[in-house]
């Protein structure tokens, strides 16, 4: 019998009310993310891929759907039990680099391993590794406030892998890098996917990028359709 895919999302509708209107922002979303995949979405700003990540990853809860994890129902797990899966399961990297301004850039990327309460020498060691990973050896002790955008985006990918998560759900990870930097993540991801079999779902408007992933995906009207071999990205 064939397993399950990671993350299975079935029908997922989100609807929101603005003013006394309703906004339909997903639509009937079916998607299967399996070990290993690497998926791009590609789309207008406001089409709903943001959403699409906060959903899957549990951040937020559909209007209607169902969204399982090796064919566990996410959504009928607790909030205690979601926080532990997400910190065990999933990598994430949004647009807002959500970094916290008092810590360094190391202990921002040792929260994860924190949380789960691993050795603090270990967390330390692994955040050292995931930092040299993007580039970022000497800047340990850098707050937030004193690196730039970019490096500040480099600190939330490290910290996004520092459990080596098993799905990585990631939003423009490369909108704020220039192009050498940017050519240094991809690298990084592929080698994520081919020694971890890390599965990625990643929002794009890098055509690079996206053309890199076996999968491309555009969304529309808040559904998704596979994207024209003819259109990279946008």
């Amino acid at each position: 019998m064939d397993a399950p895919p990671l993350l299975d999302a079935r029908d997922v509708c989100k609807t929101f009310n603005h003013e006394g209107k309703q906004i339909d922002v997903l639509r009937g979303i079916n998607l299967t993310v399996a070990a290993g995949d690497r998926i791009a979405i590609v789309g207008s700003s406001g089409a709903g891929k943001s959403t699409l990540l906060h959903v899957l990853g549990t951040l937020d809860r559909p209007s209607t759907g169902v969204v399982l994890f090796e064919g566990r129902d996410l959504l009928s797990m607790s909030a205690r039990a979601l926080a532990e899966f997400r910190n065990r399961s999933l990598g994430f990297m949004f647009q807002f680099h959500h970094l916290l301004p008092e810590f360094t850039a190391a202990e921002n990327v040792m929260m994860p391993g924190l949380i789960r309460r691993a050795p603090r020498r270990e967390a330390r060691e692994r955040a050292e590794y995931w930092l040299a990973q993007v580039g970022l050896s000497d800047r340990l002790t850098h707050r937030p406030g004193e690196l730039s955008g970019g490096e500040q985006q480099r600190v939330a990918l490290a910290r996004a892998l520092m459990g080596e998560p098993r799905v990585l759900l990631a939003d423009e990870p490369t909108g704020n890098l220039d192009s050498k930097t940017s050519d240094g993540i991809h690298e990084l991801f592929d080698r994520m996917n081919a020694e971890h079999g890390t599965a990625m779902l990643i929002v794009t408007h890098n055509t690079e990028l996206a053309q890199r992933m076996p999968r491309r995906l555009r969304m529309r009207d808040g559904r998704l359709d596979p994207l024209d071999a003819e259109e990279p990205g946008q």
